[in-house]
C-alpha cells in the first residue's frame, strides 16, 4: 500500500483543513500517481476537495464514523476493520492514503511506499505527519532535484519500509 503526502520542514501537513501550499507540479504529480487508482481518506479531507466531492477518475474510500455519512460516487466506510476489509478487493499495490493526518497514521502501519513532496519551509499547521527520517523504519529509495515554485523550494522523495530479514 502507498501513502502519497506534502510536507513542511517540520513535517506540517496543514492547517485548519487546509493544505500549507499549492504547488502546482505538487497537484500534477499527485493526478499522474493516483489517477486510475483506489485514494482513501477522510470526511474532512473529502470536505476540502472542490465542491467537496470525490476525485474523478479514482475509486474513493472515505472514512468516517458517521454511520449515517454517505457520498455520491465512493464507498463508506466507517472503522479502520471495515476499511482494511475493503482494501482485500484492490490489488495493494493501487492503494494510495492521501490523508488526512488520523488517516495517514491509522493506516501509515500497513504502507510500505510514501511519495512526500517536502517543501523546505516551514509552515503555521496544526496537522503533521509522521517524521519518516526518525523512525528507522523507512529509507529513500528516490529523489528529485529541488524545484522551485515562486520561492518555494521542494522536491520528490520517494521512501520505502525498510524490510526486515527473514528470521
Amino acid at each position: 500500500m502507498n501513502l502519497i503526502v506534502a510536507v513542511d520542514k517540520n513535517w506540517a501537513i496543514g492547517c485548519k483543513n487546509r493544505l500549507l501550499v499549492s504547488i502546482p507540479a505538487d497537484h500534477k504529480f499527485f493526478r499522474q500517481v493516483t489517477t486510475g487508482k483506489v485514494v482513501v481518506l477522510g470526511r474532512k479531507t473529502l470536505e476540502t476537495f472542490p465542491q467537496g466531492l470525490p476525485l474523478k477518475n479514482r475509486t474513493n474510500i472515505i472514512m468516517s464514523t458517521n454511520p449515517d455519512y454517505h457520498v455520491k460516487d465512493a464507498v463508506v466506510v466507517h472503522s479502520k476493520e471495515e476499511l482494511l476489509e475493503k482494501l482485500k478487493d484492490y490489488p495493494s499495490e493501487d492503494v494510495y492514503i492521501i490523508g488526512g493526518e488520523s488517516v495517514y497514521r491509522m493506516m501509515l502501519p500497513y504502507c510500505d511506499v510514501a511519495h512526500v513532496t517536502k517543501i523546505d519551509h516551514a509552515y503555521e499547521a496544526d496537522a503533521f505527519f509522521p517524521d519518516l527520517d526518525e523512525t528507522g523504519e523507512w529509507e529513500i529509495t528516490a529523489d528529485s532535484d529541488e524545484q522551485t515554485y515562486f520561492d518555494v523550494v521542494y522536491e520528490f522523495v520517494k521512501y520505502e519500509r525498510i524490510k526486515k530479514p527473514e528470521a
